[in-house]
């Protein structure tokens, strides 16, 4: 299929236009008690979004890039781990300006790995930090993860997000875990 057989146009027509972005989660066994550690992040007090709450590793996937391999680059980038076997476990539809011309939005591609390596590199992101899987949720994270990082742990299939803004521009967030199928493919 030709390029301009995709259906986008400058104009787009009004159709929802995203932002592709992904959202890494990184756990590692802490070799002090051999409990399981989680890899977050928490925002530089100068960052325009996010600043001191604690989220993931991501960011933007750039043209040429797939998912998986926009997660790899922004999780060497930002932390210096690289052969981390990453795992798509969910998938966010972000209505930012739903109403806009033309609606747009953020799709964040959700993976998680495992890996031995401890060692990090500073990240002008912030501040790297293994939080035990226990504390995780007295820090001040990023708003959606307090529902968003119980389900990617319970769950055995990938979760599917949407969320939209209500009338104040609060975001209201909704959650779907599908049941488990065998591929048909």
């Amino acid at each position: 299929m030709q390029a301009s057989q995709q259906g986008i146009s400058a104009g787009a027509g009004g159709r929802y236009q995203v932002v592709p972005r992904t959202l890494i989660f990184v756990t590692s066994i802490n070799p002090e008690n051999g409990n399981e550690d989680l890899l977050l992040i928490k925002g530089a007090p100068t960052k325009r979004l996010w600043a001191n709450k604690y989220n993931g590793i991501g960011g933007h996937v750039e043209p040429g890039e797939d998912f998986l391999a926009g997660a790899q680059r922004e999780l060497a980038e930002e932390t210096g781990l690289r052969d981390v076997a990453l795992t798509l476990v969910g998938v966010l539809n972000i209505a930012v300006r739903p109403d806009g011309d033309p609606p747009s939005g953020v799709a964040v591609f959700v993976f998680s790995g495992q890996t031995a390596s401890r060692t990090l590199n500073a990240s002008r992101e912030g501040e790297l930090h293994w939080v035990a899987l226990a504390d995780v949720e007295s820090l001040p994270l990023v708003d959606d993860l307090y529902q968003l990082l119980p389900l990617l742990r319970n769950s055995q299939t990938t979760i599917y997000g949407q969320y939209q803004p209500d009338d104040d521009g609060a975001m209201i967030y909704r959650f779907r875990v599908p049941f488990s199928h065998p591929s048909s493919l």
